[in-house]
């Protein structure tokens, strides 16, 4: 279960990073992102989505630690701060005026953190 939780959790993060690479390079999915104000984003709303995809790296580089035979004591403590920031997530997606990103981000965050969870408890 944990191996299928990990998978999840990385085709997810996979899948926001090359959302977040699109907007980043002025692709019209914004209302995806960052509050939904905009079509396309303002050019320092494109850096902080080309810097998010470096955090979801991060993030996945703790999940497959965590995940390992062998998880260091960090990503013991930090897939636990991973899973409060996911579900900070969900509520602060839910709160979006942006439709489009209340329904895709929060149901993200939701897989998020229900991975992240199984993975942590292991």
């Amino acid at each position: 279960m944990e191996l299928t939780a990990l998978a999840v959790a990385l085709t997810i993060l996979g899948a926001l990073a090359l959302l977040q690479i699109a907007v980043a390079c002025g692709a019209p999915f914004g209302e995806l992102v960052w509050g939904g104000a905009h079509r396309v984003l303002p050019a320092r709303l494109r850096a902080a989505s080309a810097a998010s995809v470096l955090l979801y790296a991060g993030f996945a580089w703790v999940l497959v630690d965590r995940a390992s035979a062998a998880p260091s004591d960090v990503a013991r403590i930090v897939v636990w701060v991973l899973f409060g920031y996911f579900c900070v997530g969900i509520v602060m997606n839910l709160a979006s005026r942006s439709r489009a990103e209340r329904w895709t981000m929060a149901s993200a965050c939701v897989v998020l953190a229900s991975a992240t969870l199984v993975i942590a408890l292991q």
